[in-house]
């Protein structure tokens, strides 16, 4: 709905500069890694994520295609086609191989395989596994996730996680999907950044809470029911519920997996970023508690902790705080800060006691040498993380390539190691790939 990997940190001046009129508070500056030439374990998890509504394209059945096709909307440009994934899942499969990569972050998608309650396409499920053959057959160790935010049409309909039965339709979902797939993953994840609902209303701006209300309202209207729901883009007054409804989707959904492979590991993403206090009295661990807390709490009976990271977020006693000026940005302003994964790592395992697994963490930008210089600089800062303690099984970058973004459309802001056409939809490595690959390849960051 939003391109919300940049909006959140591109947000962050907007909402900060009233709060710090006439204050004079000194942010934490970017800091240089001491690290030399260093190696990642033995069987480190190398990989790019995609999700599918952003790169399979014609994604009629799902609750985000209403959403984009309806007026008034705030969702920029429909999907349409994306990057047309649906057919050329193989390119997509032969260039993560290219790479040098050895994992492969992709999402089923509820709408394709339930497009009517109870009635699962078996066509769709064969479709999904043959991409899980298809890693297979390439080394590439396959990471489904089960949902990555879009819901069938129906299921936002009836009010989607806020329906009484949500978290059982989704547990059933996940089984079904799980007899006929599980035998061929790597590892599952459940939701996508269930956590998200909290951080936006931090950082969006005030009037885009109206426009979500006009675009869900136009959306109940098509569909013709009273209330329209996704899971992305939540109101204020739904997020509790929801996040209620969201954790017990997560467990039944992981007993669900877990009943069919139990030795499958399985967790949920989470948004999380570098949260640093500055001077006296921060609201970092108050910030923390509600940002995080509870989906923290679920994880520690996961098998990991997965972290998604774009940002370091900056709390002085009133709020948050911009970034210090002079620093890299990305296409929306917002600061690119290479040690913030490795701090949101070490949160991450300190919260939860669980080995952590990136499986996002990138930038939108037209200046790959941006893309190219976190890639690296970010993994140096993770293996220090490392070094101290921090048991961490994989780098999963967002993204493969460059896709539909919520809210921005394709092509804008891109966040892929690889450009696409947007005709003949042709993939092609950008530098940044070769950047990865070479980490990847030989295990190890070089020194500076």
């Amino acid at each position: 709905m939003i391109d919300r990997r940049s909006i959140i940190a591109g947000a962050a001046a907007l909402a900060a500069a009233p709060m710090l009129a006439g204050k004079a508070l000194a942010a934490p500056a970017q800091k240089q890694s001491s690290l030399g030439s260093a190696s990642f374990p033995s069987g480190f998890l190398w990989g790019a994520a995609t999700a599918g509504h952003q790169i399979e394209g014609n994604n009629t059945n799902s609750d985000q295609w209403l959403l984009e096709n309806v007026q008034p909307t705030i969702t920029g440009a429909p999907s349409g086609d994306a990057v047309n994934s649906l057919e050329l899942w193989r390119d997509d499969l032969d260039l993560v191989k290219s790479i040098g990569l050895n994992g492969f972050r992709f999402s089923l998608e509820w709408p394709r395989i339930e497009p009517e309650p109870g009635m699962f396409s078996c066509a769709m499920l064969d479709h999904y596994k043959a991409i899980i053959d298809g890693c297979r057959e390439r080394g590439i160790a396959p990471v489904v996730s089960f949902n990555h935010y879009t819901t069938p049409r129906w299921f936002a309909a009836q009010g989607g996680w806020l329906h009484p039965d949500a978290s059982d339709l989704f547990a059933r979902f996940c089984e079904r999907a799980a007899k006929h797939l599980a035998s061929g993953i790597a590892i599952a994840t459940t939701l996508n950044e269930p956590n998200l609902p909290r951080l936006l209303p931090f950082v969006l701006p005030p009037q885009f809470m109206g426009g979500l209300r006009a675009n869900l309202a136009a959306a109940a209207k098509a569909a013709g029911v009273p209330r329209y729901l996704v899971a992305n883009t939540v109101l204020p007054e739904d997020v509790p519920a929801l996040t209620a409804a969201m954790i017990k989707g997560h467990k039944s959904a992981r007993a669900a997996i877990k009943a069919v492979r139990p030795d499958l590991p399985v967790g949920f993403t989470l948004s999380i970023a570098d949260d640093q206090p500055v001077g006296p009295n921060s609201i970092r661990d108050r910030m923390r508690a509600e940002l995080y807390g509870d989906w923290l709490a679920v994880a520690r009976d996961d098998d990991f902790v997965a972290i998604q990271n774009y940002e370091r977020i900056l709390w002085g006693k009133d709020g948050r705080l911009p970034a210090p000026a002079g620093t890299p940005r990305n296409f929306r302003g917002a600061e690119v800060y290479a040690p913030s994964l490795a701090g949101a790592a070490r949160y991450a395992y300190q919260a939860t006691g669980k080995p952590v697994l990136v499986t996002e963490h990138g930038v939108g930008t037209d200046d790959d040498t941006i893309r190219a210089n976190l890639i690296r600089d970010g993994l140096r800062e993770l293996l220090g993380a490392m070094a101290e303690g921090v048991p961490v099984q994989g780098y999963i970058h967002w993204t493969l390539m460059d896709n539909y973004e919520w809210g921005a459309g394709i092509g804008h802001g891109a966040f892929g190691l690889a450009s696409v056409d947007p005709v003949t939809f042709k993939r092609s490595p950008k530098p940044s790939a070769q950047v990865l690959k070479a980490i990847a390849q030989s295990n190890s960051i070089s020194p500076i």
